[in-house]
């Protein structure tokens, strides 16, 4: 949900980090304000840089406080008014949600901005002494200097908002999710932060205050994004694998030639396959590499192009749980699933939108009926 509109970035001691493609649209704010010429709209792009880095910096702090307390950020969400982190396990994200770790994680944010403003100030009063600090206006590609100090203190005053997905939003869905549950929490958390966008969105337009507007827009933004994940997480955990895996599909012998796997993979749609001995489970293997192999090598064993270490589920297991196994497996985009020591169906990411259509339309139909 997140990744469809936003921008990857690369990645930083292991985090995906995507920018929001809304993000572009301060850009464009920061080309109008730098005004016309060359020099003006490069000043405009340098505004536009200052806040991505003042972003990164209270980032940069909430990503050390997530490694003290153990937590695996997976991905994160650059929008000007912060980011949205993505951990690695639902456990992790229940910490930094209500455990020990969510009030430092809302705290740093704010104090990393206040404390690179009053970096700003000591290095403005000790080498630009003659820059207005109070001259209006206080953000404008006409006056760099001014405007970091300002946009510091302003990052960190927006994030003392009771609006989720801002920072004094995290501790009120802490709050709420410890007595209405996960889901529950969010909603509401989420609700009160539309609440305060749509208020800041209003009172830009009275104060004429492009900034407010923003600020209204970018929190309403959050808040959806932050919504439909945790929707859609609380969705594939009532998923089992059972409900949607594969009981019909091609395995392939660790015994058999490349050739004759070849040969059965065309007669498959399949792109995965398990690996099998003497009924056993015991790699994992794709059309591509047997083709690969056979291109490069000739004719060989599939088990000398298995994968011998893997990921497995139960038919109770949860979609969710499935989805970190495929993301944390060994870069194969199959689940066997395993009653026992028995394999007794496949969950794939190329079946897996296909069957989850299935089975929303039979459960729909099971409740019209029931009905």
């Amino acid at each position: 949900m997140r990744g469809g509109w936003s921008i990857p970035m690369g990645r930083i001691l292991g985090v995906e980090i995507r920018l929001h493609f809304f993000f572009a649209l301060l850009l464009g704010l920061a080309f109008v304000s730098g005004g016309l010429g060359r020099f003006s709209a490069l000043r405009g792009v340098a505004l536009w840089l200052l806040l991505l880095g003042l972003v990164g910096v209270r980032e940069m702090a909430r990503g050390l406080v997530s490694a003290y307390y153990g937590l695996r950020m997976r991905t994160l969400l650059l929008l000007p008014i912060g980011g949205l982190p993505g951990y690695a396990s639902p456990e992790d994200a229940e910490e930094a949600a209500k455990g020990r770790a969510h009030v430092a994680l809302a705290v740093v944010g704010p104090i990393a901005n206040v404390l690179a403003a009053a970096v700003l100030l000591g290095f403005i009063y000790g080498v630009a002494p003659q820059v207005a600090i109070l001259a209006k206006p206080w953000i404008s590609a006409s006056h760099l200097l001014r405007s970091a100090f300002w946009l510091s203190l302003f990052l960190a005053a927006i994030n003392l908002l009771p609006a989720y997905p801002l920072d004094a939003g995290r501790l009120l869905r802490g709050s709420f999710s410890r007595s209405r549950g996960n889901l529950g929490g969010t909603r509401a958390a989420s609700g009160i932060g539309q609440a305060v966008a749509l208020a800041l969105f209003i009172a830009g337009i009275f104060l004429q205050s492009p900034w407010l507007l923003l600020a209204g827009f970018f929190i309403f933004v959050g808040a959806q994004l932050e919504d439909q994940g945790v929707v859609l997480q609380s969705v594939v955990d009532t998923v089992r694998m059972q409900d949607i895996m594969l009981t019909d599909f091609a395995s392939l012998l660790a015994s058999d030639t490349l050739e004759d796997a070849l040969s059965k993979a065309v007669h498959s749609l399949q792109d995965d396959f398990p690996v099998v001995r003497s009924g056993l489970l015991v790699g994992i293997t794709t059309r591509q590499r047997i083709l690969e192999a056979l291109q490069m090598d000739g004719n060989g064993y599939v088990q000398s192009v298995m994968a011998r270490t893997f990921q497995v589920a139960q038919p109770q297991d949860s979609l969710g749980a499935t989805f970190r196994r495929i993301s944390a497996g060994s870069g194969l985009s199959m689940v066997p699933v395993l009653q026992g020591e028995q394999i007794v169906g496949i969950v794939t990411l190329q079946n897996l939108m296909h069957s989850m259509g299935l089975l929303a339309e039979s459960r729909r139909l099971r409740q019209q009926s029931a009905e």
